[in-house]
């Protein structure tokens, strides 16, 4: 007898108690069949059914209830896909399992069989959700019309619509008060009334804590930055807690309204916070066969004075196995959030650098204070002003160079991943205005990076990458310029296949940096595997000893393959092979090994 399901269906729940089945000792045979229904859905089914999945095993009493629990699940599939008169049978060894006892079910079970015929699809008789509120910026779904496909997925989507559409408008307590829904199963139509209640438009009150913190309650709810006294939106509430996040203090944030609104019209938030461990340490290293070995380490403290203040501490030796001198570098780095505002930051930093560089050497300090504002979670600023002094040797001697140097830095990063972009871009500007103090001159340094990412194929198999890096110093000559703050070419950060800083400005027998520089990489990015890719990459560079390059300045350029192996966790890891395309160099093949994609 094949069972039938109209929209409004009765529940039955089968209850076994101290009742064991023996246990077949063949699996069963799984077949579905869905005669007329498109091939996503007949796929929709098989993937939804736990009576297929559990065929194979051979405890008969478990496919048993599989098989009741497939026929509300069948059916749901269908109202999701807009066909409410559905007929399901699913027959064990040719008997409706509805039919079957649970208290003398058989001892094995040899063959499943699913018969789904989905019956007509449904279209919306009407379509209605109200009320609505006035000059919303959200809108009901476009599916959800008179005439459209029926489906319980446009119903909710509906549903959904209606009380976000209320929420935004101030309203945090809106619910679904009625759902209105008539199958006709003649006509094949459904006429779906949705009525909402939206509640009263409410302010925001006072922060709770729910759990306790080693950051200090005040504190958190200072950096949280709830607008108590400004009507409810949930942008808002989601900004709050995206506060407390981005600090790194917490493991988890959660936000949440209180049941009851207060009698003033305010509705208070209770904040869940669960903190991180309180330190923080990691290791990194790269290497190449120009650059020799780098190593890395930070170590961080989230919660320095029990206010989410982030104390960093950075360690960097360079030229390990090189020809160079090693470098070194320790920077230290305060932040303090929500000083000036709930988005703005304060930090101050402190850093000492040894550079030996190819062309170059210099040991330089400085001290500086600064503050950031987080626009969004994709575009930030940095502005600050500090104190460096550089003692530097180059092709002009050796020399020293004081500075009161100003800063602002911009990033905006739209890639939809930070380790492994397929698709988006990403902007970052600095501007160093720079004071000279004791006979040093006054200038301006730029820096901008560009990267854009596009996917192509099924999955984004392959990825276009490519990036533009652009460099200028302005105002100061090229001789009094502190060549920290010049420009060179070649290495992994801009032209491999070129040995590292291998371009600048020939000053006899010597090189200086340029005060114009541009460097252009492009990437064809292939996945072989899940875990594989295989990289083709084409870079050139401009140096010049003006501020900006022309078609005159000195350039190079490399190009080779690479290997990236996905490791979960951390990203790819990176195996380029490069060599020289225009531009002398003796070295022949460069090989740059990494953490992350090149860019």
């Amino acid at each position: 007898m094949p069972f039938t399901f109209p929209l409004r269906a009765a529940a039955m729940c089968l209850c076994l108690v101290g009742v064991s089945l023996p246990h077949s000792g063949t699996a069963a045979e799984a077949l579905l069949t869905a005669p007329g229904a498109a091939p996503e859905l007949q796929q929709r089914l098989r993937d939804a059914s736990s009576a297929l999945a559990a065929a194979p095993q051979t405890d008969a009493q478990e496919l048993l209830a599989a098989a009741l629990s497939d026929y509300r699940t069948l059916v749901q599939v269908l109202y999701d896909a807009g066909y409410f008169s559905p007929q399901v049978n699913i027959l064990l060894d040719g008997q409706e399992a509805a039919r079957i006892q649970p208290l003398n079910a058989p001892s094995q079970i040899a063959s499943l069989r699913i018969n789904v015929v989905p019956g007509p699809s449904f279209r919306f008789s009407r379509a209605e959700i109200t009320p609505w509120p006035k000059n919303s910026d959200v809108t009901p779904p476009a599916e959800f019309v008179t005439g459209a496909p029926a489906t319980t997925g446009v119903l909710r989507d509906a549903g959904a619509a209606g009380v976000m559409a209320w929420r935004r408008a101030g309203h945090p307590k809106v619910r679904l008060a009625q759902q209105a829904i008539t199958a006709n199963h003649r006509a094949h139509t459904l006429d779906a009334r949705l009525t909402l209640a939206p509640g009263a438009q409410l302010r925001f009150g006072r922060l709770k804590l729910a759990t306790p913190s080693a950051v200090r309650a005040a504190a958190i709810q200072h950096i949280a930055g709830l607008p108590s006294g400004e009507i409810y939106h949930p942008d808002l509430v989601a900004r709050s807690a995206t506060r407390l996040r981005r600090t790194g203090a917490f493991s988890s944030v959660t936000l949440r309204a209180e049941e009851q609104p207060n009698p003033d019209g305010t509705l208070d938030y209770i904040a869940g916070v669960e903190d991180m461990p309180p330190r923080r340490l990691t290791f990194g290293a790269e290497i190449s066969s120009s650059d020799g070995i780098e190593l890395t380490t930070t170590w961080m403290h989230r919660n320095l004075f029990g206010g989410a203040e982030k104390l960093r501490f950075e360690a960097r030796l360079s030229g390990l196995g090189s020809s160079n001198d090693i470098d070194g570098r320790i920077a230290l780095r305060l932040d303090r959030p929500a000083t000036l505002g709930p988005d703005d930051n304060l930090f101050y930093l402190a850093e000492a650098e040894r550079l030996d560089e190819e062309h170059y050497t210099a040991t330089q300090g400085l001290g500086g204070i600064g503050v950031r504002r987080v626009y969004s979670d994709q575009l930030f600023a940095e502005a600050g002003i500090g104190f460096n002094s550089i003692l530097a040797t180059d092709a002009f001697g050796k020399r020293r160079f004081k500075y009161v140097a100003g800063f602002l830095r911009a990033e905006y990063d739209r890639r939809n991943s930070r380790v492994d972009a397929t698709g988006g871009y990403f902007l970052n500007a600095r501007l160093t205005p720079f004071l000279g103090l004791d006979g040093t001159d006054d200038g301006l340094q730029i820096k901008l990076d560009g990267r854009i990412y596009h996917g192509l194929g099924s999955n984004d198999r392959l990825v276009l990458a490519a990036r533009a890096q652009l460099g200028s110093v302005i105002g100061p000559s090229l001789g009094n310029t502190s060549p920290t703050l010049l420009f060179f070419s070649g290495g992994a950060g801009s032209v491999r296949g070129h040995e590292y800083q291998s371009l600048g400005i020939p000053i006899g027998t010597s090189s200086a940096g340029g005060r114009g520089y541009l460097s252009l990489s492009t990437e064809l990015r292939g996945r072989l595997s899940d875990k594989l890719s295989l990289v083709g990459f084409f870079d050139i560079g401009y140096v010049d000893s003006d501020a900006f390059v022309s078609g005159s300045s000195a350039s190079h350029s490399g190009a080779g393959l690479g290997l990236r192996y996905d490791v979960a966790g951390i990203g790819p890891l990176r195996v380029d092979f490069a060599y020289p395309v225009e531009g002398g160099t003796d070295d022949g093949l460069q090989f740059y090994i990494g953490i992350g994609q090149a860019f």
